[in-house]
């Protein structure tokens, strides 16, 4: 296959009038804050306005799923950002609580439709958490909201 011949489809960074839901984690603000402070300021930053913009505040990462499910089945919002941030501790409750929130993410997206990404941090410690939200790693807050504008644009050339 020659990809030169090939009619590829991409999707812009262009946020401008696109109406995203986020919903965020309240479990671990310190770090979940800095993503989504990232995030709002790259929805912005591609021309998104603020007031087209909704924050829905859960408990923690186990209620993201069903969140973001009933955020995406209301079709107000052109796309869903979940952020959170698990931290391992000294017992299963961490897989359990990523493979909840990953899952119900995923599933959410297929049965809607509408593009669902996520920054729910999982993490060893601390400062892992840290590099992640703002730190060495950059901000998972912003990659999750590029990620998401990339992929509406891209479907808006498919549907």
């Amino acid at each position: 296959m020659n990809i030169n011949n090939s009619h590829a489809l991409e999707g812009s960074l262009d946020a401008r009038g696109l109406r995203v839901a986020v919903v965020v984690s309240r479990f671990n603000s310190f770090f979940v804050d800095k993503l989504v402070e990232g995030c709002l300021n790259t929805l912005t930053r591609h021309g998104a306005l603020s007031e087209e913009q909704t924050i829905l505040y859960v408990p923690g990462a186990s209620e993201i799923p069903i969140a973001a499910l009933k955020l995406a089945e209301t079709k107000k919002y052109h796309g869903v950002v979940c952020l959170g941030a698990i931290i391992r501790g000294a017992t299963s409750h961490y897989d359990f609580v990523m493979g909840i929130a990953e899952k119900g993410i995923v599933t959410a997206s297929l049965q809607t439709g509408i593009p669902i990404t996520h920054a729910i941090l999982t993490v060893e410690n601390q400062e892992q958490a840290l590099e992640r939200s703002g730190g060495k790693q950059g901000n998972l807050g912003s990659n999750a909201a590029l990620s998401l504008i990339e992929t509406i644009n891209v479907l808006k050339k498919v549907l």
